[in-house]
């Protein structure tokens, strides 16, 4: 096994060393990528910072037995990672301790989420993130990748889906967004009541589907599917409305 597999394996089991030194050694790759996202109007050691997200996504998912070398591998999670920002920040303007938090959000709930093998709550950021729990929901709040009601859910097979699209520009203003909470809260409270009792544990009690599971009497997987469905039915009648 190659000396980088190895180390690979190591921060795939919680040794912080070797994920330090991985994370060193492929700085320059990130540096690299982020020069194609230039000129767009973002700093570049912002660009930078969510590369290395996407590095330790690369990190924490690659599997040793692939043939193929890592940077090969991290190249495309990387890239994807900035291009998602670029396509998410550009709909809210929110100020950068917001973004820098809501950054230090999403890393910290992948990072749990790999480690637990499950969704982590709150609370369990919060502290991994080291901010309180108010900073938490302000940041999941205002950044469209990591807000509440609106983040992206990763499913167990790594799919992405979206409880809603954030219908927002760069001139959206804070009655528009409570106009959104507002269509929101009629359209959940049309489902019907297990689907109902769902959305608010996994969304508003933040429970994870496991938990749900267990309170609704049924499997995790059967959470997991009529969670997509309900979510994937309240984005088509959002888009109905707008």
């Amino acid at each position: 096994m190659s000396e980088n597999a190895v180390l690979i394996r190591k921060a795939q089991s919680g040794e912080k060393k070797a994920r330090e030194v991985l994370i060193e050694q492929n700085l320059g790759l990130v540096h690299h990528i982020v020069k194609r996202f230039l000129g767009r109007g973002y700093d570049a050691e912002d660009l930078f910072q969510i590369g290395v997200i996407g590095l330790i996504k690369s990190i924490d998912k690659f599997d040793t037995s692939y043939d193929v070398k890592f940077s090969t591998y991290a190249v495309p999670l990387i890239t994807g990672e900035i291009k998602r920002f670029l396509r998410d920040d550009g709909m809210v303007k929110v100020s950068r301790t917001l973004k820098e938090n809501g950054m230090k959000v999403r890393y910290a709930t992948e990072r749990l989420g790999n480690k637990l093998n499950r969704e982590p709550t709150l609370a369990e950021v919060a502290r991994e993130a080291a901010l309180t729990d108010e900073e938490v929901v302000m940041a999941m709040e205002a950044n469209v990748q990591v807000e509440s009601i609106y983040k992206s859910v990763y499913q167990n097979d790594g799919n992405e889906i979206f409880l809603v699209d954030q219908l927002a520009d760069e001139k959206q203003n804070e009655q528009e967004l409570v106009l959104n909470h507002m269509v929101l809260s009629q359209l959940i409270s049309g489902l019907p009541q297990k689907e109902q009792k769902l959305i608010k544990l996994r969304y508003y009690q933040d429970k994870t589907q496991t938990e749900v599971a267990k309170v609704l009497g049924i499997s995790q997987v059967q959470v997991s599917r009529l969670e997509k469905k309900i979510l994937l039915d309240m984005r088509q009648k959002m888009g109905e409305r707008s």
